[in-house]
């Protein structure tokens, strides 16, 4: 039996019953494949009900206001995706009726749209036979086939997309596309796979060689960056705080956050003085406390943010005060939701 059949038989007993498997719509397939970039199943499914609820369309999601979707996003991270997925909602209003492109090259020019998710789209909905390559299709084809190439080299990212190019189901590219990777999200683990009850394993390179914790190869890992925030907790007579929007094209993009200073490494009070009074307070007339003893950290791909909360207490008044029963409407990071979540049991 040749690997594309092993697979659509172990799909057709073993699928979950997730909602976007029941149709072909391309936006919802679209909208749970960008979703489910670097995010579990299981911690998506909740965001993606709740996006197909409150846009049922394209259309619907093209006229809201890039804040509302930042706020329904929150706590998913990566939030250029959704940025991407507000940015191609409207290009496919304008510029193509409404209407999902239909093929594999039309579908690459949208907007954060490359070649896996072009091709999943393309052949769930519109069965063209074009393979699906993500991280579970790359640990179950370097296992199976005994690749050890480095799936982030320019060699490696070539063969195993011919690799799978030429063992694809073309007559049934939907189910088997689905099924490669359900097989490397459940069968094939990255961590403690059950080979022992793999149906594969008489025919599994890296089993046979007992290679699979080695497989797939990756060259390098890159730096992890350490970074210290101290964010500044404005809290005014009239229970009103500062929200600023993050404007560069660093992590966090256009979400709300309390005034940032940030240091080279944890400071100590006398030194956030300062700091607050260049930025805010020229003349003095605060009173500073330090609200996490240690510092929260928060770890996103590439960089650990060590973060420092200091609740400053005035009497000025700020024009554009927030009052803080204002602050769950606006879109932040997860690190600042966790922090007013509890914070308002102490001061709401």
């Amino acid at each position: 039996m040749s690997f594309s059949r092993k697979i659509l038989l172990w799909y057709s007993k073993n699928k979950r019953d997730l909602p976007w498997r029941s149709t072909k719509d391309p936006y919802k397939i679209w909208l749970s494949e960008i979703m489910l970039q670097q995010t579990r199943v299981a911690q998506g499914m909740p965001y993606y009900y709740k996006f197909v609820e409150r846009f049922p369309s394209i259309l619907d999601l093209a006229k809201a206001s890039e804040e509302e979707i930042l706020k329904m996003w929150q706590g998913l991270g990566y939030y250029s995706r959704a940025r991407n997925l507000h940015a191609t909602a409207k290009m496919i209003v304008q510029d193509y009726g409404g209407i999902f492109p239909s093929t594999y090259k039309e579908l690459l020019k949208l907007k954060g749209v490359g070649d896996y998710t072009a091709s999943a789209i393309a052949s769930i909905c519109f069965d063209e036979p074009r393979p699906v390559v993500d991280g579970n299709v790359f640990r179950v084809l370097a296992r199976y086939f005994g690749v050890e190439l480095a799936i982030n080299s320019t060699e490696g990212t070539k063969y195993f997309k011919q690799l799978a190019t030429e063992i694809m189901a073309v007559d049934d590219i939907r189910d088997y596309n689905q099924g490669i990777m359900e097989f490397g999200s459940i069968q094939c683990a990255p961590k403690n796979p059950d080979c022992a009850h793999c149906p594969m394993n008489d025919s599994c390179v890296a089993f046979q060689e007992q290679k699979v914790a080695m497989l797939p190869v990756k060259k390098g890992k890159t730096k992890v960056r350490k970074r210290f925030f101290n964010y500044l907790v404005l809290l005014t007579p009239k229970r009103k705080t500062i929200l600023k929007q993050r404007r560069d094209k660093g992590i966090w993009r256009h979400l709300w956050e309390f005034p940032l200073f940030e240091s080279d490494t944890i400071i100590d009070p006398q030194k956030v003085e300062v700091h607050i009074m260049d930025m805010i307070f020229k003349n003095g007339g605060f009173k500073i406390h330090k609200y996490n003893e240690a510092p929260i950290v928060h770890k996103l791909s590439h960089q650990h943010l060590y973060t420092t909360f200091w609740i400053i207490g005035t009497n000025k008044e700020f024009d554009d005060g927030i009052d803080l029963s204002e602050l769950e409407k606006y879109p932040v990071p997860v690190l600042i939701a966790d922090f007013m979540n509890t914070f308002k049991n102490l001061y709401f």
